[in-house]
């Protein structure tokens, strides 16, 4: 490159995603990826998904137009969650029991309108832990350190019950709010980022379901695992105060070259 020249900059997305490998590669994670066309088997089925789920509706999601001959459904995978199926079945064909350890960040879609905070496509991160042992307790405790790492400090983490098909038990993941409740703080009533409310809701997770590991061979009664997952772009702009998520997107120098 010519001196007078200026250097690129990566895009924030790059930025972060660049960062969580690190972060979840240091606590033991493997980093895995998978197709972005998805089957109705890996993106549904497996996932202990019902048939009549409403993610599986038109007006959400964006199935493809079958052609002659075809025996499954394809669609844009809505969420990331269809690797760690992938995943553990080529672990377990292979003859390779748990344990299991890997965060899949990448691509999603969602046939939604856009709006300051949605995108029909954005990015997620996935993390799945399968072992002997696994508890609730463990996953609090990765969680709390990724926050910590991400967002600096010690960020405390709380739980809230909820309901997903392919974790029992479900949680909503708060993490602490990292702008106004940082160690020796009180939380602000006009704070930007979490409202006043000390918390900021950040993902889901759970227990991984039996019937989710019984799909892939995975012994339940032997064994026992973690999920999480969360919209990467929600933590960007958490992360970096950016307000409008279409600003990630829409192609605007102004927005790269500040980072």
């Amino acid at each position: 490159m010519e001196p007078s020249k200026a250097r690129g900059h990566f895009h924030p997305i790059s930025i972060l995603i660049d960062d969580i490998a690190r972060i979840f590669t240091d606590l033991g994670f493997d980093i895995e990826d998978g197709p972005e066309l998805e089957t109705e088997y890996y993106n549904f089925d497996a996932l202990n998904v019902p048939k009549d789920h409403p993610s599986r509706d038109m007006q959400d999601t964006f199935w493809i137009k079958p052609r002659s001959g075809d025996t499954e459904r394809h669609l844009l995978r809505t969420h990331t969650s269809p690797v760690q199926i992938r995943y553990m079945e080529r672990k377990m064909k292979a003859g390779i029991e748990p344990p299991y350890a890997i965060v899949v960040p990448g691509k999603v879609f969602r046939n939604e309108a856009t709006d300051a905070t949605h995108e029909a496509q954005f990015f997620q991160v996935e993390g799945l832990l399968v072992g002997k042992d696994v508890t609730l307790g463990m996953l609090k405790g990765v969680l709390g350190k990724f926050f910590s790492e991400l967002f600096g400090g010690e960020t405390a983490v709380r739980f809230r019950t909820s309901f997903f098909p392919f974790v029992e038990p479900g949680v909503e993941v708060d993490m602490q709010c990292f702008k106004c409740l940082p160690t020796g703080k009180e939380k602000d009533a006009g704070c930007s980022i979490c409202r006043g409310a000390g918390w900021i809701e950040i993902m889901g997770a759970g227990m991984v379901h039996p019937k989710v590991l019984e799909a892939v061979g995975v012994d339940p009664t032997k064994y026992q695992g973690f999920a999480f997952g969360g919209g990467l772009d929600r933590i960007a702009m958490l992360r970096w105060g950016i307000d409008d998520v279409r600003l990630l997107y829409n192609g605007d120098l102004r927005v790269v070259s500040q980072f």
